[in-house]
């Protein structure tokens, strides 16, 4: 059955995005709450009250506007840094001019910061520097002078908005890189999964064509040697692999896509646990002994088949480099944590550095089909062979291994 892809999005700034929806409600009844402690103190009121009727609906009306980047238009920041200079602006006309003076707060007071934080997370830094640039420049207005207060607001403003600016473009890079390592990661499992199949079918049975073609001779021999060729072509392909290119949203505010491949439906049965020794007894026969325990070996389902596909690659390793006499001996050990099976053979051994050449070779019969599988379950796979004393593989699987392979992402 087919697997099905899902697509999540990884976004590390949406958290923002909800802290800057409360900030605007919070500071726009703060500032409202200012205007109300100090209503008899203003020359025109009335102005005053426009503005915060006008602020109150605009602030409650766009709160799906600064739900996420999305949503976040150019539009819509230039009109809400407009409501907020305007705010600055008319303070001159709604206030007394000695509380301006003495520094008291503009009709948005801290409402302001932000419009200007909602630049620094959809646009970064030279956004947020833009907007706190004309804010700067309002205030400066507004007071009619420089004075140490204005300056120490607006540095604050600047200086916190281009931080977090800043640190919203790293995040986004990340996510990037992140998703770029993730689609690498399950491109690689993939392709040591298909390695483990396509080595214990097709590259088996290339292998056989080739040395019974080249014993029989003949037209057998051409096609034994056009077998060797595929065998060698298709080893280069699996060593190789192919990585497909990143995918990222096309607005990269909204976070790099990740793709999840589910299992198909018939894995999730892979939980259920099932007895080792029923999946391992067909391997017994002539050449190789099955010791086991009395009792069953319950092991959960995806990994029990895993650990006898990789007993199964070791015996097929015997058979193939030991010779078709060799005797093979699988003991199977039920510990209290883990089920460990040992393959033992008494062929000649393998000589030192071999596997990491036949790795090389793109041979991958012990990385892929033994350890691979063991890896991917959780397991371990430790193989000793010294040259002329045969080869050992021990296989161990803790008992609360993963019953399905790993959702990949």
């Amino acid at each position: 059955m087919a697997k099905r892809e899902r697509v999540m999005r990884m976004s590390v700034e949406q958290p923002l995005w909800r802290a800057l929806t409360g900030y605007r409600v919070l500071t726009m009844l703060y500032a409202i709450g200012l205007f109300v402690a100090a209503h008899d103190d203003f020359a025109r009121p009335w102005v005053a009250v426009a503005y915060f009727s006008v602020l109150a609906v605009w602030t409650l009306a766009t709160l799906p506007k600064v739900s996420g980047a999305a949503h976040c238009t150019k539009r819509f920041l230039a009109a809400d840094l407009t409501i907020a200079l305007t705010g600055i602006l008319l303070t001159r006309a709604a206030d007394a001019a000695e509380r301006i003076s003495d520094g008291g707060p503009t009709l948005p007071s801290i409402w302001t910061a932000g419009a200007v934080l909602a630049f620094a997370i959809k646009g970064g830094w030279r956004w947020a520097a833009f907007a706190s640039l004309l804010v700067g420049v309002a205030n400066v207005v507004q007071r009619g002078a420089f004075s140490r207060d204005t300056v120490h607001n607006v540095l604050l403003v600047c200086i916190a908005s281009i931080a977090i600016g800043y640190v919203v473009e790293v995040a986004r890079a990340s996510e990037r890189t992140l998703a770029r390592a993730l689609e690498i990661e399950a491109a690689t499992r993939e392709r040591e999964r298909l390695a483990r199949d396509i080595h214990d079918s097709v590259l088996q049975v290339l292998a056989m064509v080739q040395r019974r073609g080249t014993a029989i001779g003949g037209e057998a021999a051409e096609l034994g040697r056009m077998a060797g060729e595929q065998e060698v072509a298709l080893r280069s392909l699996v060593a190789g692999g192919l990585v497909p290119a990143s995918r990222v949203s096309e607005d990269a505010a909204l976070g790099a896509v990740v793709r999840v491949v589910d299992e198909p439906d018939d894995a999730s049965a892979g939980a259920s646990p099932c007895d080792l020794r029923t999946l391992l007894s067909p391997y017994a026969g002539s050449l190789v002994t099955l010791s086991e325990p009395g009792a069953p070996v319950p092991l959960a389902g995806h990994a029990a088949r895993e650990l006898a596909a990789a007993v199964g690659a070791a015996l097929d390793n015997v058979r193939r480099h030991a010779g078709t006499d060799a005797r093979a001996w699988i003991l199977v050990e039920d510990e209290p944590d883990a089920v460990v099976v040992t393959v033992r053979d008494d062929g000649p051994g393998i000589p030192e550095g071999r596997l990491a050449q036949a790795e090389g070779e793109g041979r991958l019969g012990v990385a892929q089909s033994i350890r691979g599988r063991l890896r991917d379950i959780g397991g371990t796979a430790e193989l000793i062979s010294v040259p002329g004393q045969g080869t050992e593989v021990e296989l161990r699987v803790p008992k609360d291994a993963r019953g399905k392979a790993e959702t990949r992402t």
